[in-house]
This record gives C-alpha cells, sequence and structure tokens, in this order.
C-alpha cells in the first residue's frame, strides 16, 4: 500500500499534544475532534449530572460521577480515549489523575448534531465490549433516551418527559422532564 492510501493511526499521544482547549476523542486509532457543545446538550448534562451525584451523596454511596472533559481509557492499549458526557465508577481503583482506567459503570451521552453517529453506532460497540454497564443515550432533537443495560441485554426507549430508572442504582429515578430547555 502506498503512503498516499495509509490512514493514520493516532495514540494518546497524539491527544496530549493537541493545542491547549482543542479536545479530541480516539476510536481504534482514528482521531475525532469534539466540536463545542450547544446549550440543549449543555442543559441536559448538567440536570443528569446533578439528579445521579444527589442520589449518590443522599445514599452515602462511594460511586464517582463525572462529566466531560474526564478521560476514559477503555483498554490497555493506547488507540481508544474517549470523554464521556457523563461517566459513573464505582470502582475507585479505576480513577486516577488523569482519568479512569477501565470501563465506567454507567455512561452518558448527549447527541449533539456532530456526535449523532458516534454515539449511537461506534460508542455503543466500544462500551458493550469494554464491560460497561449501562450505556444512555440523550438524543433531545428527537426526544428519545435510548437505555442499554448490557448486564440484562435489554435496551428500551424513553422520552424526556419520562422518568427512567437506573440499572445499576436501585432507587434512582432520572426525570427528564427536570431538563429546562429554552
Amino acid at each position: 500500500m502506498d503512503a498516499a492510501n495509509q490512514m493514520d493511526f493516532y495514540t494518546i499521544e497524539d491527544i496530549d499534544n493537541l493545542p491547549k482547549g482543542q479536545r479530541a476523542e480516539l476510536l481504534d486509532g482514528e482521531l475525532y475532534l469534539v466540536a463545542s457543545p450547544g446549550t440543549n446538550h449543555q442543559e441536559t448534562v448538567s440536570e443528569l449530572h446533578y439528579q445521579i451525584k444527589d442520589y449518590i451523596k443522599k445514599m452515602h454511596g462511594s460511586c464517582k460521577v463525572y462529566t466531560a472533559p474526564f478521560a476514559v481509557f477503555l483498554n490497555a492499549d493506547n488507540s481508544i480515549y474517549l470523554e464521556p458526557d457523563i461517566s459513573v465508577i464505582c470502582d475507585r481503583n479505576k480513577i486516577t489523575q488523569k482519568g479512569c482506567n477501565g470501563a465506567p459503570d454507567w455512561v452518558i451521552e448527549a447527541v449533539s448534531p456532530s456526535s449523532r453517529s458516534m454515539d449511537y453506532s461506534k460508542k455503543l460497540f466500544l462500551y458493550r465490549t469494554a464491560g460497561v454497564l449501562e450505556y444512555w443515550i440523550a438524543d433531545s432533537d428527537k426526544n428519545r433516551i435510548l437505555v442499554y443495560d448490557f448486564v440484562h441485554d435489554t435496551a428500551n426507549e424513553y422520552t424526556f418527559s419520562d422518568k427512567v430508572k437506573s440499572g445499576i442504582f436501585d432507587c434512582l429515578e432520572i426525570d427528564f422532564s427536570r431538563i429546562d430547555f429554552e
């Protein structure tokens, strides 16, 4: 294969060398620049983070919840680097100063127009195979929340007017109607 037809293979080192403030994700050696999120995205992430963190505190839980930019290194190699919108990690041994080494227990992605295909397909596959227990895709443009429970191999669909029960916490229901879109 000649050099003109070779696809570049990026690593975490390339992520580290990006200009300050430039965000990107790395999926199987392909680099994807991350666009600035819109207000619906930010409202969704902010409200979900608040509800999850509040629940963990009230229950005196040990899990940690992080919002992007927070590095998740899914594999032992350096070809995958993600910044999920929300990561819930219950095994504190996975948490380092650089981020999370291994699969979070629960990941939520708030869909943006630029991330739609990645969130619905590539990340779904990566999270499932890496050992994430639960993956939610919150798509405000489509008024849809997809909940993948990988432990029980189920997928359910909800709207932004629903309360959605978490699979990893016994009594947590996320009330999507609390999200205040302008």
